[in-house]
């Protein structure tokens, strides 16, 4: 019988080599934690690079699991593989790494964008994958900010939370809505495990913000985004409102966020107020 080890056992040892060759300051990561017992990143910290669960990544690590080509090109990124690194990775595991093509957009459809439209005095919104910003109404631009100003791979609900000042003091108790924000795209990955644009947000977070880093390594989940939000907002003052999300009927990636409050109360009237000022300031930028 021949001792030659398998290709997913030569895999995880080339995994391990390349983990045990990379520190934490190469990847972005703060190394000033506890004291290490092993030579360079941690097992999770591959895995939380990855955006894939500790426990994928060691099976992988240790032979258990074949790899497809999505997880090599994720494992490539979260490991800093040169070409020739990537070439050899990909022979390990048997695949052909997919030819480059542009990542197909989500679009919205005319009876959301009508949806939007006619919600005009309600801030409303639509989020697709990855919690990316699609469509908003003037409402949402002046309750957040005009969306469109942002790079489209930045134009992403958790990133603003994270990393926009303004985003992130409009919320009264930021800490509850970002380690929301934060389960949420834990769901998402688990419905989207192969998605590289997913995995590049995850991984830009985890090396900007050590909250983001460590909420994500915590694993929570979450799938709703239905329930109170309390706002601070520089114009409209307090506003506490009702969340509501509709998945669309088309597209189950995308789902429609709704704003509203109670007739009668201050967060009711603070709403009207800022749609009047909405309507007096220019027309927010709107995604084609």
């Amino acid at each position: 019988m021949s001792s030659d080890p398998g290709p997913a056992s030569e895999l995880g040892e080339f995994l391990k080599a390349r983990r045990a060759a990379l520190r934490p300051r190469d990847v972005g990561l703060d190394g000033t934690g506890s004291p290490r017992r092993v030579p360079g990143l941690r097992r999770e910290e591959v895995a939380q690079l990855a955006a894939m669960s500790v426990d994928y990544y060691t099976r992988l690590e240790q032979g258990r699991l074949p790899a497809s080509a999505a997880i090599i090109a994720v494992l490539a990124k979260a490991l800093r593989l040169d070409e020739d690194q990537q070439a050899y990775a990909y022979q390990l595991a048997g695949k052909t790494p997919a030819a480059p093509r542009r990542p197909r957009a989500q679009r919205v459809t005319p009876a959301m964008r009508r949806l939007l439209d006619q919600l005009a005095g309600t801030p409303a919104m639509v989020l697709g994958r990855r919690m990316d910003v699609l469509a908003w109404n003037s409402g949402a631009a002046a309750l957040y900010t005009d969306f469109a100003r942002y790079p489209e791979q930045h134009r992403n609900y958790v990133w603003l939370l994270f990393t926009d000042p303004a985003v992130r003091a409009l919320h009264a108790d930021w800490e509850r809505a970002a380690r929301t924000a934060t389960a949420t795209l834990r769901m998402e990955a688990a419905r989207h495990p192969g998605d590289p644009r997913l995995a590049t947000l995850v991984g830009e977070l985890s090396v900007r913000d050590e909250d983001f880093r460590t909420w994500w390594a915590e694993h929570r989940v979450t799938s709703t985004g239905n329930g109170t939000k309390h706002y601070r907002h520089p114009i409209a003052g307090e506003l506490i409102l009702d969340c509501d999300t509709w998945v669309s009927p088309e597209d189950e990636d995308q789902r429609i966020l709704i704003l509203t409050a109670e007739p009668g109360t201050p967060s009711y009237d603070g709403l009207r107020f800022l749609a009047s000022w909405a309507a007096e300031a220019p027309t927010p930028g709107r995604t084609p």
